[in-house]
């Protein structure tokens, strides 16, 4: 559908016409996020970028006015069609609002705007020896989507998820008017908690524009260890038990050696162990050198008694940089041949039940399934891929074999995952990949609150629709 020239000059007005797009070569990044399948993409009518709050409040306020709906974009990361289109629709990208407005030391917050891509912010505080606990991987990623989406990472273990850390929004509602939930308070018990519902919400209530995020003061010094077991079973077993021991890592991901080897061959690094099937990555953070050589001889002992093959130590900042590089480059590694992400949570005691599943239902299907992903909460990246593989090599199938399994894989495996008491989103959120299974987790009853809740907040169903509910 094009808008009319009258709506155009309103937009052009707002944001200015370099700031507008028509042009549909240059619309093209705006029809799709991460998701691999080419079958949801959709160019949006237009594209706009505003600079400010305010030109946030004009488009809004326009866009209810002339029923227009309007979908958000951050970095365009996500892997469930959270940000795609629908026809007709507007596409608001936050990339022009990237100010980092202030780092305040004393309070230890931030206040950012939703632009502000996620590499940055962590310099931006870094230089200030702040931390923020939070890394879901991506840091092309935009602070707005990251609250949007409430995403996670390997460090939720210790430090938790997105939520955890905002102290504050200011949200542009459907219509355009402005509500600033939150601020820098550490307590807030003064009604419904607005701030809550918006985080995790995936753009369909109102636009984030600013966020206040709480810091912590930078921990001293990390440590990598990588520790290979012979079996899943026996890797995942030692979580609990470095729990029991009271000890509580920065990170633990569990890493099986398929893709290692895949990803070894794609940066040309070498991975520190050979032995076993399947790696648990502990990263460890520590206020001083002292505290981690006890940590880690803890840790060492922990799992040695549970089965460990052996255990390496990444001491140096450059045996760090290199096993990190290759864990966070696996995605890149198989990403030609990969389809689409899950990232099913369980309890973490079901991980070993469940990716037996994931294998029986890859051997099933002739797919390969490689799972990974982080072994202290749970979340578990299962990745279905259009190839199968062998010897450290993936090998392409044809379009017959892969394609008609894709839905049936995906199925049951959120089957299999919500039967062990888990959920299908655990990070990545909902999107529109993944409305159609929502059912399988939330009664009618809670789907007809959420429901409720849009109602309230966008009764015209401007702000992306088609997400979530």
């Amino acid at each position: 559908m094009a808008f009319s020239d009258k709506i155009i000059q309103s937009l052009e007005k707002i944001v200015g016409s370099t700031n507008l797009l028509l042009d549909e070569e240059r619309m093209i990044d705006y029809s799709h996020d991460e998701f691999s399948l080419p079958e949801i993409r959709q160019l949006p009518a237009v594209v706009v970028k505003p600079g400010s709050t305010e030109e946030v409040a004009a488009i809004m306020k326009l866009a209810e006015e002339k029923l227009i709906p309007v979908v958000p974009r951050g970095g365009g990361t996500g892997l469930c069609g959270g940000c795609v289109p629908v026809p007709g629709s507007m596409v608001l990208s936050l990339e022009r609002m990237n100010q980092v407005v202030e780092v305040d030391a004393d309070n230890l917050m931030a206040v950012v705007e939703a632009g502000v891509r996620l590499g940055d912010f962590y310099q931006a505080i870094e230089a200030q020896n702040l931390f923020f606990p939070p890394h879901p991987g991506e840091e092309s990623a935009m602070i707005g989507g990251l609250i949007a989406t409430n995403a996670g990472g390997a460090r939720a273990v210790k430090y938790g998820v997105v939520r955890n850390y905002v102290r504050g929004l200011e949200v542009v509602l459907p219509g355009g008017k402005i509500i600033r939930p939150g601020g820098k308070l550490q307590k807030n018990s003064t009604g419904y908690s607005l701030l809550h519902l918006i985080i995790g919400s995936e753009g369909t209530l109102g636009i984030i524009t600013q966020a206040i995020i709480q810091l912590l003061p930078a921990p001293n010094y990390y440590r990598t260890l990588v520790i290979p077991f012979q079996t899943l079973d026996e890797a995942i077993e030692a979580v609990p038990a470095l729990f029991r021991a009271k000890i509580i890592p920065l990170a633990v991901e569990f890493v099986p050696k398929d893709v290692i080897q895949i990803t070894e061959k794609y940066l040309q690094k070498t991975w520190p162990s050979r032995l076993g099937t399947t790696d648990l990555m502990i990263i460890l953070d520590a206020a001083s050198e002292e505290e981690m050589d006890v940590l880690s001889e803890r840790v060492a002992e922990v799992c040695w008694q549970q089965g460990a093959l052996d255990v390496y130590v990444a001491d140096s900042p450059a045996k760090q940089e290199e096993v990190l590089a290759i864990r966070s480059q696996i995605y890149e590694a198989i990403k030609a041949e990969t389809i689409e992400i899950l990232d099913i949570v369980v309890p973490r005691a079901e991980i070993p039940a469940h990716v037996r599943k994931v294998q029986e239902v890859a051997q099933r299907y002739g797919l390969w399934l490689p799972t990974f992903g982080h072994a202290a909460d749970g979340n578990v990246h299962t990745h279905i891929m259009r190839c199968g593989y062998q010897e450290g090599q993936c090998l392409p199938l044809p379009d017959e074999q892969w394609k008609p399994a894709v839905d049936k894989v995906r199925a049951e495996l959120y089957r299999d995952g919500t039967q062990r008491g888990g959920l299908i989103s655990g990070e990545h959120g909902i999107g529109l990949v993944k409305k159609p299974y929502l059912s399988l987790v939330l009664t009618e009853v809670e789907i007809a609150l959420m429901q409720g809740i849009k109602k309230v907040f966008d009764p015209r169903g401007i702000c992306n629709p088609g997400k979530v509910v």
